[in-house]
C-alpha cells in the first residue's frame, strides 16, 4: 500500500509499504506532516496518464493534452519523464480516459481548467482517478507550453464568465478556444536533480519530490526530443548514449530500485547485452519507450 501525509504538496511524507514494519515507518513520518494520513492501493506498474480539461459556464468541454509517464506509477510525476502527447495508449484507451475526464469535470462542476491523473493497467482498462487538481498545475505549464494552448489565459476568461467559442486562439489566430490542439511532434519533459552537491543524500527517487527543475524538449520523434533534454539537463550529459556511467557493483539493482540516473543506467544495460524485454521487467518501463531508447543505442553501436 502507499501512505501519503494529506494536505502537504509534493508527495511530502509519502511512500509505499510492504510489510508491517515499514508501515509504521511510513505512518510516523506521514504524521510529522499533518494530522491526517492516507492509506491507500499500490498500484506501483501501471501506467500514469493526465489529461487537461477545460469546461466554461455553458458546459462546451475540451480536453486541451494529454500526457504520459515514461516511469510507471511509484514515481512522483515532478519526478518523472513525461511525454506529450501520450505514446503507448491504443485509441481505445485514450478515448476511455478522455470521456471519463469531461465527465468528472462536468460532474464536479467546474469551471476553468483541472488536470485529471489517471493509473491505467497496462495489461487491461483496469484504472483508477489518482486525482483531480481544479487548478493549474505543474503539468498545466507543461501542456500550455507543449501546445500553445493559453491554458491561464483561457482559465481566467472562463471564471470572468466568457465562453470557450468566444475566445481566439492566440496561436492559430483563427479558430476558437473550443477547438482541440493536434500535436504532429513529440514534446519530452525531464526532471533536472542537484543531489550530488550534498552528501550522505539519497539519491532514491520515488512519491516524493527531489528535483530543482525541470526541461523541455521538442522533436518530431521520441528519439529526438528525449536526446535532446538529456543534453539539456547541463550535467556532463551527451545524450542517452556517450555519457559513461561510475560503475556499480548490482545494475539490475540500479534498475530497479529507481534513482536520479535510471535513464543512463538503461543505456549501461544495453551495454551490457540485456534485452529490451529483461529492462522492462526490472523497471516495467513500457516496451515500446525502451524499444525506441534501444534504436538509438543499436545506431552508436553500428556507427
Amino acid at each position: 500500500m502507499i501512505i501519503r501525509a494529506a494536505y502537504t504538496l509534493g508527495g511530502q511524507g509519502s511512500g509505499f509499504c510492504h510489510d508491517l514494519d515499514s508501515l509504521k515507518e511510513m505512518a510516523d513520518l506521514a504524521f510529522s506532516y499533518s494530522d491526517q494520513i492516507l492509506v491507500e492501493e499500490s498500484l506501483k506498474g501501471w501506467k500514469e496518464v493526465e489529461y487537461e480539461v477545460v469546461r466554461d459556464r455553458y458546459d462546451n468541454c475540451i480536453t486541451v493534452c494529454n500526457m504520459e509517464n515514461f516511469d510507471p506509477l511509484g514515481i512522483h510525476t515532478g519526478e518523472s519523464i513525461v511525454v506529450a502527447p501520450s505514446q503507448t495508449l491504443s485509441n481505445d484507451d485514450y478515448q476511455l480516459l478522455r470521456n471519463i475526464s469531461i465527465k468528472l469535470i462536468r460532474h464536479i462542476g467546474i469551471v476553468g481548467e483541472c488536470n485529471v491523473q489517471f493509473a491505467l493497467d497496462p495489461k487491461s482498462q483496469d484504472y483508477r482517478v489518482i486525482e483531480v487538481n481544479a487548478r493549474l498545475s505543474r503539468s498545466s505549464a507543461l501542456a500550455s507550453k507543449a501546445t500553445g494552448y493559453p491554458l491561464a489565459f483561457v482559465a481566467a476568461k472562463l471564471a470572468l464568465g466568457y465562453g470557450l467559442h468566444e475566445l481566439k486562439n492566440n496561436v492559430t489566430k483563427v479558430t476558437s478556444a473550443l477547438f482541440e490542439p493536434a500535436l504532429d511532434y513529440i514534446v519530452v519533459k525531464i526532471p533536472r536533480w542537484d543531489l550530488d552537491k550534498f552528501s550522505g543524500v539519497s539519491k532514491k527517487i520515488g512519491s516524493s519530490m527531489k528535483s530543482v527543475g525541470e526541461v523541455m524538449a521538442i522533436g518530431r520523434t521520441f528519439e529526438e526530443a528525449i536526446q535532446k533534454g538529456l543534453r539539456m539537463i547541463r550535467q556532463a550529459r551527451h545524450g542517452f548514449v556517450g555519457t559513461r556511467e561510475a560503475p556499480v557493483t548490482d545494475l539490475k539493482a540500479q534498475l530497479q530500485e529507481p534513482t536520479d540516473k535510471r535513464i543512463f543506467y538503461i543505456s549501461e544495460a544495453f551495454e551490457e547485452g540485456m534485452s529490451v524485454e529483461e529492462i522492462h521487467s526490472l523497471t516495467k518501463i513500457d516496451n515500446w519507450f525502451l524499444g525506441k531508447l534501444k534504436k538509438y543505442f543499436d545506431l552508436k553501436t553500428s556507427c
